[in-house]
């Protein structure tokens, strides 16, 4: 019996170890997604959108969940932002006050988190929560589901 407990501790923890992602690897992972979202930050601000998007995944499968509903791929994601921000000024300064990052596997991960746009009149601020999903692809972190309300 002692013997059968010893090799089931022994067999998760080996699974374990194979499936976690190193410690050391997923502070630099965890560094990484939080210059994508700084790069971001900086791009919305700037009043450029094709920078801002470059953290999302340039694919059909992309998947924006938005107060409009919901938005596949890239290329309609990109045209939704420039619609509903035609301007620097209806852009505004993007902040993420709130910003958790989550493992979800060795290249996968979530963050969870809160954004302010510091906006003038007309438009105005705008605050909400967000949840990004993200995948490591090619060596690169990005975007491949948003959840924005």
């Amino acid at each position: 019996m002692a013997r059968t407990a010893k090799s089931l501790l022994i067999g998760a923890l080996l699974g374990w170890a194979v499936t976690a992602p190193a410690q050391t690897d997923w502070a630099a992972d965890v560094a990484a997604i939080r210059e994508l979202l700084q790069v971001q930050t900086e791009a919305w601000t700037r009043g450029d959108i094709d920078g801002f998007m470059a953290g999302y995944w340039a694919s059909d499968s992309l998947v924006f969940v938005g107060s409009r509903g919901m938005t596949y791929g890239y290329a309609a994601t990109l045209a939704n932002y420039r619609a509903g921000y035609p301007t620097p000024a209806a852009m505004g300064t993007l902040s993420f006050p709130t910003l958790d990052v989550y493992s979800a596997g060795p290249t996968a991960a979530y963050v969870v988190g809160t954004f302010h746009l510091q906006r003038s009149a007309p438009y105005g601020e705008a605050k909400g929560q967000y949840l990004l999903v993200l995948r490591k692809l090619a060596g690169r972190w990005v975007i491949v589901a948003d959840h924005s309300s």
